[in-house]
């Protein structure tokens, strides 16, 4: 027998659900009135700072291959048996999780569940769809590294983080693609994909029981030997390191745009400022209100894209600011954004940026409530870090409850010390000083 409690119910006749199968297969439901749609997702608990150094890539390989085929289904059957009701189906593989998800009619949950509980717990790993699938994902690395928009983000973890797992990017290298063998991801699976590391949320036109039901009949049908034996447990090393001063990198390439980011260690999950940071970011970079999009955008016309961002991990964070503009302004973006953080740090956020940041938070906080994809995902990632799942009105009320010397002292928390940085562009060198950059003058020619 599955063992259910409430974990939480909402004013607005939502309910929040959670059993725990004999196996330790956790399942988690959020009831949400007036929709006809479910999403569901399979969380496993394991993601690319899971991986042994040579093998980096592995998590997001494994994630690829588990479409390729099981015992009862093809791979075109798999894409088929969603899509044939109009649904979606896909994965997705990040630092520390990896979730496999769909999202159909209600009337087509059983199916959903069947499919995606068939995908993730008997993936066949063959060695023909390994090598086949080799290709795709170098191909994935290459598009990555043929938009710098996007990749400068991964220089910037390695930068921040050097040789560790927060490091490394997710979809590994080419070379560490290459190199992998079917040995190391099927390790990978079995180590890993065990019962008590899975989580199944929905969210939707969805009965707890009934869920609950088509789940155990699903898992018990599985033929993989391995899974519901005990979970390997395994503790995360702590990826931190401290800025003891500037830390830069450059990657030198003829772009038309140069890209940067620039940042330091963030808030971890779960930390209490969490609010505090969502409002901070919001002030500084988070739209077009914000003091970076004005400064530089909307009164000197120095970039398209500008904004400031925060990411929390187990044992770590970032809060980061990404810029991209046309080389020969980049000495000009870096010193208007330099000025607008001593700005910050020196003189504080001012009531109406607060009142508007708040606004902005809880806009977006209500709006996302609005898709069911949303909601699965929050509450899956409540289970999968072991914290309170709060309803939506208390998230409103510690918004509220964010005042200025909070936000200040976290903004000399974060920005009063030299920052890390990465650039993309066609540059010789990148000179650094006082913390900060220099202007640069020395583009290619």
């Amino acid at each position: 027998m599955a063992k259910t409690k409430t974990l939480l119910a909402g004013t607005d006749g939502s309910l929040v659900r959670r059993s725990v199968l004999p196996s330790g297969v956790r399942v988690i439901t959020e009831k949400v009135p007036g929709v006809l749609s479910a999403s569901i997702g399979i969380w496993v608990d394991a993601g690319s700072r899971d991986e042994n150094g040579s093998h980096t890539g592995a998590a997001h390989y494994l994630e690829h291959l588990l479409f390729k085929g099981t015992s009862k289904r093809s791979a075109l059957e798999i894409a088929a048996a969603i899509e044939s009701v109009g649904g979606d189906l896909n994965a997705f593989t990040s630092k520390e999780h990896t979730c496999y998800y769909a999202k159909v009619l209600a009337v087509d949950l059983p199916l959903a569940i069947d499919v995606l509980c068939d995908v993730v717990t008997d993936a066949q790993l063959r060695s023909e769809d390994i090598e086949a699938e080799r290709g795709v994902i170098l191909e994935e690395i290459a598009m990555v590294d043929d938009d710098p928009s996007d990749l400068v983000h991964d220089q910037f973890a390695r930068t921040l983080f050097g040789d560790t797992a927060l490091g490394r990017p997710i979809l590994g290298t080419a070379q560490t693609i290459l190199g992998i063998t079917r040995r190391s991801i099927v390790n990978f699976y079995s180590k890993f994909y065990q019962a008590e590391s899975l989580v199944v949320a929905i969210a939707g036109d969805v009965d707890h029981a009934h869920a609950v039901r088509l789940v155990s009949k699903a898992l018990d049908a599985s033929p993989n030997t391995h899974f519901g034996s005990s979970r390997n447990q395994r503790g995360h090393t702590n990826s931190q390191q401290k800025i003891c001063a500037m830390t830069s990198s450059l990657d030198t390439r003829k772009t038309e745009q140069a890209h940067v980011v620039m940042g330091t260690h963030g808030l971890v999950r779960g930390d209490e400022r969490r609010f505090t940071g969502a409002i901070l970011s919001t002030i500084l970079g988070g739209g077009m209100s914000s003091r970076l999009f004005q400064a530089v955008r909307e009164q000197r016309g120095l970039a398209y894209s500008v904004y400031a961002y925060s990411q929390g991990f187990r044992d770590s964070g970032i809060f980061g600011i990404y810029a991209g503009c046309i080389p020969t302004k980049l000495d000009q973006v870096l010193e208007v954004c330099q000025t607008e953080l001593a700005e910050l740090v020196l003189t504080g956020v001012t009531p109406i940026e607060l009142q508007r940041a708040k606004g902005q938070v809880k806009g977006g906080t209500v709006l996302g409530q609005e898709d069911t994809g949303a909601r699965m995902s929050r509450i899956a990632k409540a289970e999968l870090y072991d914290e309170e799942l709060i309803s939506v009105q208390e998230v409103l009320g510690c918004v509220d409850q964010v005042d200025a010397a909070g936000v200040n002292a976290l903004a000399q928390e974060f920005l009063a010390n030299p920052l890390a940085m990465s650039v993309i562009g066609p540059y010789k060198k990148l000179p650094v000083h006082k913390g900060f950059v220099a202007p640069l003058s020395n583009l290619r020619t």
